[in-house]
């Protein structure tokens, strides 16, 4: 493999055919730089996919409320259902271990003002565990306690978004904003690195909203994460149980699909997996015929070149050369125009991933790029490429019999 007089012939070959050595290395090339960018592209959607996810817990179940499309138990149709705060303490008693937290929303807007500047935000008036639940961010002040939602206090905890809009360059924590009015002391400020609209959001104490409003004991929807240790199977299960319980306490039919709706993130991730795994195969697939092309285009040139070869080939066995000799020389001049062409188009498709990858964040496509696995593959499907575009010209330029080749004209 190292003998020096065969790299010199290797090398004075492909100099002597320039063009058609670039052709071939170009096919080659081009087909590996596909095929680690659409692994790329697949990487990217993925990571845009699972992005839209990370500003909740991935264990997340949200529960809201519908409207019913069948008649059952002597109810009609079209029967709104409402939940109630007694929904989230039934459901804690009958699943205790499953839910992990657990929180009741109650939805509302409201028109926020601090001296001068005002703003219209949506509001979540939910329980202290929400915090968990939605991986909110506190980058100053606290979130508001099991004391401030005993006492019903009013207190809010607002929006990165929401603290330049109202208080310009005032510190909020610790100022009160009204909200609809009613004065609301600022407890702290979070972020949420999933999803920038979420930082026009205010929380409050549920409590606190519900007595505002009449003394209300209704929620707008449930919001729970199940236990971490569950896998895929026992997530969907877990959910299953928890809307047949919420079916029947509230006389939905267990055939309604509208009455009231549980989403589970595991399902979600679940869909994903399986839409990437699809795509990841089709771009394999697609990236591998056109390697297969590069190496049919790379066997007929060796072909080619073992007929234009015949008489040296032919006077090399006459002197004593060996089908083994034979067989390197052809296979090596083959693994060395795939693997550089290869590597060529890998460095390429690398080097563009590294320089633009990081700057693409789209809500559906974000920071595409290859992991290290898929350099190693593509790596092995180089030099494989290689011996299979050799294998066939090489096992012929073997057999050719000295006295046939020294005829050849």
């Amino acid at each position: 493999m190292f003998d020096r007089d065969i790299w010199q012939e290797i090398f004075n070959t492909l100099k002597k055919n320039k063009l058609r050595t670039f052709l071939t290395g170009f096919s080659v090339g081009w087909a590996i730089f596909i095929l680690v960018m659409l692994l790329a592209s697949v990487n990217g959607m993925q990571n845009g996919f699972v992005g839209q996810f990370n500003d909740d817990a991935t264990n997340s179940i949200f529960v809201r409320p519908g409207t019913t499309a069948k008649a059952y138990a002597g109810f009609e149709a079209g029967r709104r259902i409402q939940f109630k705060s007694d929904d989230v303490e039934y459901i804690k008693q009958s699943f205790a271990d499953d839910v992990e937290y657990i929180s009741a929303r109650y939805f509302s807007n409201t028109t926020a003002r601090y001296k001068s500047e005002t703003g219209s935000y949506p509001i979540q008036a939910v329980h202290p565990e929400f915090q968990i639940i939605e991986k909110l961010i506190i980058t100053d002040g606290r979130f508001f306690n099991e004391a401030d939602l005993t006492n019903k206090a009013k207190v809010a905890v607002i929006g990165n978004k929401v603290a330049e809009d109202l208080f310009k360059d005032e510190d909020p924590v610790g100022n009160f904003a009204e909200f609809n009015g009613l004065p609301f002391r600022i407890i702290g400020i979070f972020i949420d690195e999933g999803d920038d609209n979420a930082e026009r959001r205010i929380y409050a104490p549920i409590s606190t909203y519900q007595r505002i409003y009449g003394n209300t004991n209704d929620i707008s929807a449930i919001a729970l994460t199940y236990n971490p240790t569950y896998d895929l199977a026992k997530a969907l299960e877990f959910s299953g149980r928890l809307e047949d319980l919420l079916k029947r306490r509230h006389k939905v039919s267990p055939k309604d699909q509208s009455g009231l709706f549980v989403w589970n993130y595991a399902e979600a991730f679940d869909d994903i997996s399986s839409f990437s795994a699809v795509l990841r195969a089709i771009g394999i697939g697609v990236g591998f015929l056109i390697l297969i092309a590069g190496i049919v285009g790379i066997g007929n040139i060796m072909v080619f070149t073992i007929k234009e070869r015949t008489k040296e080939i032919g006077v090399r066995k006459a002197l004593g050369a060996r089908p083994k000799q034979i067989v390197n020389l052809v296979l090596l001049e083959s693994i060395f125009i795939t693997t550089l062409s290869g590597f060529i188009g890998l460095l390429f498709a690398w080097m563009i991933l590294a320089a633009i990858g990081p700057t693409i964040e789209t809500p559906a496509f974000s920071n595409p790029n290859v992991s290290g696995s898929t350099v190693v593959t593509a790596t092995i499907v180089l030099i494989v490429a290689g011996v299979m575009a050799g294998l066939i010209p090489a096992i012929k330029a073997a057999n050719v019999k000295p006295i046939v080749a020294l005829r050849d004209k």
